[in-house]
């Protein structure tokens, strides 16, 4: 795949100048780059059908799991029925117990959304990655001091 650097010496037979050795090395850098990132596209082709597969069966499994509740809501319903209630009460204390679980998981859903940390140690770190390649002096706290307070 990849070629040697020093494949021998030149034609004239002196020592290769320390141009031609960088000009090797640049080329032999721009060459792996390529690979990769030839490599890494192979790898997310791959990756991206597998996930739209999943997501397929995901949301036919949801479709299912849907139909299910439906026809249980109805059993739940009918049963008590049975049991002397009311049809418009039955029909109505089911609705109320699907209310009452959307709500309980609306709660959770804002509990958790209320942690995420919008990438906060990825921007900080970054920052100061590039403030090192610009060769700025500046206070440079590690990200990993700032989450050990959490």
């Amino acid at each position: 795949m990849a070629e040697s650097a020093t494949s021998g010496p030149p034609e004239d037979g002196g020592d290769q100048s320390v141009g031609d050795l960088v000009s090797l090395a640049l080329r032999d850098l721009t060459r792996l780059i390529r690979c990769e990132l030839d490599l890494a596209k192979l790898e997310l082709r791959a990756d991206a059908r597998r996930m739209g597969l999943a997501g397929a069966l995901m949301g036919i499994s949801g479709f299912a799991g849907c139909l299910v509740m439906v026809m249980l809501s109805f059993a739940l319903a009918y049963g008590l029925i049975t049991l002397g209630i009311w049809p418009w009460a039955a029909f109505l204390i089911v609705a109320g117990a699907w209310v009452l679980l959307a709500v309980v998981a609306m709660l959770v859903v804002a509990r958790k959304m209320r942690r995420m940390s919008g990438l906060r140690r990825t921007r900080a770190t970054v920052q100061d990655d590039l403030a090192l390649l610009r060769r700025e002096e500046g206070p440079a706290v590690p990200a990993v001091a700032e989450s050990s307070g959490n």
